[in-house]
Order: C-alpha cells, then sequence, then structure tokens
C-alpha cells in the first residue's frame, strides 16, 4: 500500500476509532503510566543534533523533531497504524526515500540503528522501544499499552550515507477501547519512581538558556553511583505539549570527560522556544536497571497556564531546545 492511501485508510478508521474509543498497547522498553514495568537497558540518541547549533538562542533554535511523516527525503510508512489497548501487538514499520524503497543501511547510534518513542497524546504514557529491523528493511517491536487514546510515534535514526543528518520522523497511532481522557499531570519538581526520588531545580525560559539539575535520591539519601546508561548517566525526553515537539538529548558532560562524575545530579542547558507546557522524562540507570521519572514544567507566559504553546496552531513550530555544556578546553 502506498502512503497517500495509507494516510487516507488510516485517517477514515481513526474517524470511525474515536467515534467510540480509543487505545494503544504497551511496550516492552521504558514505560511512564499508572504502573511503570522495569525497564530495558537501551536508550535513544539526541534529535536533531547536527542542526542545534550550540542550542543557546531562541531565534537559533531548529525545527521541532517529530512533527512530520516525511523530512530529508525520507518517510516514516508505519504499517501498524491502529492497535487494540491491553492486547500485545506486533507494531510495524518502514522508512522509505523519495523513491518508494525501504531503507535498508543505518548508521549506529548509541549502540542501535534506530531509536523509537512512543508517547500518548495526553502525555501520561511514555516508551522507549528499540525494534529489530528485517532484510527487507521493515522494523517491528511488541507493544502491549495499557490505555486507550491517541499516540505518537517517534522514530529517530540516520542514513548510512555521507554527511547524512539525523532525523525524527513522527506518525499517530491509534487504538481502540474504553477512552479514559487524562489531563496532563500537573507541574511539580519532584517524581517518584520505583522506589526512587528525583527532584527538579532550575526552570524552563522562552528563548533563554537555563539550566535544569536532577537530584536523585532513595531512602532518603542521595544516589552517588549512578551508572553510565549508553554513555552518559542520564537522558532527557522533551515533548512539548499541545503538538508533541519533540527533543531528546545528552547531560551537560558524559562519563570519561572529566565534566561529570557519578553522583546525584544530572544537569541539562535547556532553552524554550515558546511558552507553553512541557513534559519532561528523564532515564537515569541504577544497581543494574534503568527507570523513567516524569515532571511538567512551564515556560514562562500566559500560554503556559493553557497548557497550549505559542506558535503550535500557526507558523513553523519550533522544539525544546537543549545542549550540553562544552567540555574543559
Amino acid at each position: 500500500m502506498n502512503t497517500g492511501l495509507r494516510i487516507t485508510t488510516f485517517a477514515a478508521a481513526l474517524a470511525a476509532t474515536f467515534g467510540a474509543a480509543y487505545g494503544v498497547g504497551q511496550g516492552i522498553d521504558p514505560v511512564v503510566a499508572d504502573s511503570p514495568p522495569k525497564h530495558e537497558d537501551e536508550h535513544t540518541r539526541p534529535a536533531h543534533e547536527q542542526a542545534r547549533g550550540d542550542g543557546h538562542g531562541g531565534h537559533d533554535t531548529p525545527p521541532a523533531g517529530g512533527l512530520q511523516v516525511s523530512e530529508g527525503g525520507y518517510t516514516l510508512d508505519l504499517d501498524t497504524p491502529r492497535v487494540t489497548a491491553g492486547k500485545p501487538a506486533d507494531l510495524r514499520f518502514t522508512v522509505r526515500d523519495t523513491g518508494g524503497r525501504a531503507l535498508t543501511a543505518y548508521q549506529r547510534e548509541h549502540g542501535k540503528e534506530l531509536h523509537l518513542i512512543v508517547a500518548s497524546r495526553d502525555l501520561v504514557t511514555y516508551r522507549h522501544l528499540h525494534p529489530t529491523r528485517a532484510a527487507d528493511g521493515t522494523w517491528s517491536t511488541p507493544v502491549d499499552l495499557p490505555r486507550a487514546g491517541g499516540y505518537r510515534v517517534f522514530a529517530d535514526f540516520t542514513p548510512a550515507k555521507k554527511n547524512a543528518r539525523n532525523l525524527t520522523l513522527g506518525a499517530d497511532l491509534a487504538a481502540s477501547g474504553p477512552y479514559d481522557a487524562r489531563q496532563l499531570p500537573s507541574p511539580s519538581t519532584t517524581a517518584r519512581i520505583n522506589g526512587y526520588d528525583v527532584k527538579l531545580t532550575g526552570a524552563l525560559r522562552p528563548g533563554k538558556a537555563s539550566e535544569l539539575k536532577l537530584k536523585v535520591s532513595r531512602d532518603g539519601r542521595p544516589v552517588t553511583d549512578l551508572q553510565p546508561y549508553l554513555g552518559a548517566y542520564g537522558h532527557l525526553v522533551a515533548l512539548r505539549s499541545g503538538d508533541l515537539a519533540y527533543l531528546h538529548v545528552h547531560p551537560n558532560g558524559e562519563p570519561g570527560d572529566g565534566t561529570t562524575r557519578p553522583g546525584p545530579d544530572i544537569s541539562f542547558t535547556a532553552t524554550a522556544p515558546s511558552s507553553g507546557a512541557y513534559r519532561l522524562f528523564l532515564d537515569f540507570k541504577h544497581d543494574g536497571k534503568v527507570h523513567t521519572a516524569a515532571f511538567t514544567v512551564r515556560a514562562g507566559g500566559a500560554a503556559a497556564d493553557s497548557g497550549t504553546p505559542r506558535g503550535a496552531c500557526g507558523g513553523q513550530p519550533r522544539a525544546l531546545s537543549v545542549s550540553r555544556a562544552p567540555g574543559p578546553g
């Protein structure tokens, strides 16, 4: 089925589904939901890192990742646009070039050819998945999401060709089932996950770089022996409420570079391109297990109170920019 026909078919199916109920399945990697399961030791890489520049200038922030199904000559062809809530399913997709051919050669980034994020539209459920690729270029991964609703699928990859740039393509996923609408979780500077407490300090500021620090503790004591998780002590995915603009980056400093040592503090330098609400998902590893802490934050202005970022309805939305601080020298 070609992409145009697939989109038309999916639109019809989605309309019918939304008229009754929604649903999405559950995955096998990091999940943030009512009862998050354990994580596998996997990770996604930064979205649009090559175009980010220093990430500190509001006007220099790159276009948001994951808002387009096609970009840079490639299209995300989702073979499974709909699943049933609470039932295991095989999520299948293909990345195609302008000639419709399946992409079969990828650069490996952080140990993987492609990283997949699945997030619910209400930003309550979050999945970090790592699918497998067949020889014909078809990717697949099991999913079994607990709640019905609309979801966004993000494929983060770099084609294996000279001067290729990293891309994050996005597509909609829906599932049937009793739909229980959820509100965006209220802003909070603390999160509790699997017995760990994570505290966020710092604030997002539209058009201005600021530092976000996250401190991990357990049983009231700081965790000072965080373990590297695919090359870093923590990883952050930022999704903007409303359009789900996507960005994933590493913290300031990485293991072995002399700027960060194992400890409870993980810092990121961030620039919010607009006022509005954002959901942050932090992956960290301890005692051999990966955990995900989630926070809702607001970047100042009246639009933050409404939960809808400026620019989400008109013009080209822009991504939350989070960047690494330069190391010594």
